[in-house]
């Protein structure tokens, strides 16, 4: 991601990646490092076809929006394991919103600068923080998102000291 926008700016600015690098910071947002576009689950879904959706997408988690099309929490591979399975529940007559708890959903907005991401999901410890723009989910950013990122950025800097 960080080298695709190195090489546009830099083929549209001839620009330098020390002058790209250093401008980095202020330009990197939640909307530049999310998951654009991403899979949602409704309330009402029972967990079976949330399991199924989760490994189709060959993800681990999903957000979970109303009749209203807003967010309303996050459900994971291990909450359908955990709340469902190792109860003894049928996955087929439990729905995503009877595992969905009552707590406060974490999102960021998507002009939220990196360090706001960072800062968020590390006061909250959460893996996976929401992306939203003007109550709208619009993606989502997990911890893999952000690791791609910090590489990219170090292979970056590497490249200039050579």
């Amino acid at each position: 991601m960080l080298r695709t926008r190195f090489a546009s700016l830099q083929a549209e600015q001839g620009t330098d990646k020390r002058a790209y690098i250093g401008r980095r910071s202020t330009m990197t947002t939640a909307h530049d490092v999310m998951h654009p576009g991403c899979e949602r689950l409704r309330i009402n879904e029972n967990l079976t076809d949330a399991a199924r959706r989760m490994a189709e997408l060959n993800v681990d988690a999903l957000p979970v929006c109303g009749q209203d099309d807003r967010l309303k929490g996050i459900i994971t591979d291990r909450d359908i394991v955990v709340k469902c399975i190792a109860k003894g529940k049928n996955p087929t007559e439990v729905k995503v919103g009877d595992l969905i708890e009552e707590a406060h959903v974490w999102w960021i907005d998507a002009d939220a600068d990196i360090d706001e991401v960072l800062h968020q999901m590390a006061e909250h410890k959460i893996r996976r923080l929401p992306v939203l723009e003007n109550k709208e989910l619009v993606g989502i950013i997990s911890q893999v998102e952000l690791a791609t990122e910090l590489l990219e950025l170090v292979e970056a800097i590497s490249s200039t000291s050579q």
